[in-house]
Formats: structure tokens, C-alpha cells, sequence
């Protein structure tokens, strides 16, 4: 039985949360409150971001929003709501609607991530994921996949099939967690560059740390943003491997034990 390729992205995007802890608050909002909120998102929010959140074209999806995702205590939402930005009036909410709507916003993220059933049992047989060819997959590896640009089986992958239960082997190359953060370069426009480990980016802010702790705060469309991402070509694969893909690969990688 093979896991199709759908599948498989649910679980890299799974396990990929999981190692990072970055989309999930101290607690459940209160079900009465993220009702109320509901109510009130519909009202004000729904006409740009759609009922459950997940955009339009007037506005973006706020269930991937790395802003919405990193507020855990909701003071970034509520600026945003009340300040407006770019395309996006402010909006007039009382204290008490807005901690509603912040409550169903966080709710609504809470409910999309869980959608996915999670990954198998690290004891998923693994005579049912080797149904690839381990040499179309070493051939992938050093070839359209460009794998071997950054690992080397005798190297950094030498004996990676016994450090992990194969499921999460097959979801590791998929998505593997990162080692190193996000580094992000601002430009602005005199031309002054500032540097730092990425806190946020989405279509309105760009958030960043220096190396002495300050964090820096501008405004996405007045600069300019060069991301550094170690996992670049690990999400530029994604859209691109094909169940053979993903199933040679697995097998190739199966044999560096």
C-alpha cells in the first residue's frame, strides 16, 4: 500500500510544526468567547479574509499568516485591526469584540492544523513505504532533485536510514527541521542595510532580531527584503516531486544504512 503524495506533505508539514513549536498558543481559546468572535469576524472581517479566515482576493490568508501565528497573546492582531495597513481600513472593535474575533482568529488556526490525521506509528511497517526504486532515487538525489549540492551519502546522510523510524525518515527529507534560523537582510531607502534572524514576514511587516538583540520593525512594501532560508530548496521541492519522486527517493535513502 503506498502513502500517496498528499499524504506525505500533511506529515512534513506536521512534523515540521512540531519542531519548531511556532503556530500553537499557551491554551484553547474559550469556545463561548471564539463564537462571539465568529459572529463579529463575519461582521467586519469576512468581505476581505472569507468566513473561515482563509483569504480572498481583496485579503490575505490569515491562517498562514506569520504574524497571526507568532501573537501568542493576541497584541499584534489588535494592532493591525486598529491601525489598519495598506488596502485595509482600521476597524472600530471595543476591547471586549476584539479579544472575541483574536480568540476565533486563533481558534480558526488551531482547527485548520489539526485537520491532519497525523503521521503512522514509528513502527508503520516498512516493507509498505519501500515501493520506489532506490536506483531511480539515487539518480533523482544527484541529479533533477539536486540533493547532492548539499548532503553527501557518505557524509552528513552516512547511516541516516538507522537514526530514524522509516516513516519519519520519509518525512524528514520531505521537510527537515531546520538547524539555523531565518536570516533576512532590510534595505531601506537611503540605502542603510539591517541584518538579523527573521521574526516575521507577511504582506504588511517585516520583522527582524540583530546579533545585539534589538529587534526592528518596517513596514513590507516601503523596503526591500532579501530572506536567507537554510530550507529554501527543501520548499522550492515540494510542488515538484512526483509519488515516484518521493517513493525512489525513500528507497534510496533506505539503503544508507
Amino acid at each position: 500500500m503506498k502513502i500517496r503524495l498528499a499524504a506525505l506533505l500533511l506529515m512534513a508539514s506536521a512534523l515540521y510544526a512540531q519542531g519548531n513549536r511556532w503556530w500553537a498558543w499557551p491554551a484553547d481559546p474559550e469556545p463561548q468567547a471564539a463564537e462571539r468572535g465568529r459572529v463579529d469576524f463575519s461582521r467586519h472581517c469576512a468581505e476581505c479574509h472569507a468566513a473561515n479566515a482563509t483569504g480572498t482576493k481583496q485579503g490575505p490568508n490569515l491562517i498562514r499568516s506569520a504574524l497571526v501565528r507568532h501573537d501568542r497573546d493576541g497584541s499584534a492582531i489588535a494592532a493591525v485591526v486598529r491601525s489598519g495597513r495598506k488596502g485595509m481600513p482600521p476597524v472600530g472593535l471595543s476591547d471586549d469584540s476584539m479579544k472575541d474575533v483574536i480568540a476565533w482568529v486563533q481558534w480558526a488556526v488551531q482547527k485548520y492544523d489539526r485537520v491532519s490525521p497525523g503521521p503512522p506509528p514509528d513502527d508503520y511497517p516498512v516493507e509498505r513505504l519501500l515501493t520506489g526504486n532506490a536506483e531511480a532515487g539515487k539518480q533523482f538525489f544527484q541529479g533533477a532533485g539536486k540533493c547532492g549540492t548539499c548532503h553527501s551519502a557518505t557524509g552528513d546522510l552516512a547511516g541516516i536510514a538507522r537514526k530514524y523510524p522509516p516513516v519519519f525518515l520519509q518525512s524528514r527529507f520531505l521537510m527537515p527541521r531546520a538547524t539555523k534560523p531565518r536570516t533576512v537582510t532590510v534595505t531601506l531607502s537611503s540605502g542603510e542595510r539591517v541584518s538579523g534572524d527573521l521574526k516575521t514576514l507577511n504582506t504588511y511587516d517585516v520583522v527582524l532580531q540583530d546579533a545585539a538583540g534589538k529587534t526592528h520593525a518596517f513596514v513590507a512594501d516601503e523596503v526591500k527584503v532579501e530572506v536567507n532560508d537554510p530550507l529554501a530548496a527543501h520548499r522550492e521541492l515540494l510542488p515538484k516531486y512526483t509519488d515516484a519522486d518521493v517513493h525512489n527517493l525513500f528507497a534510496y535513502l533506505w539503503t544508507l544504512q
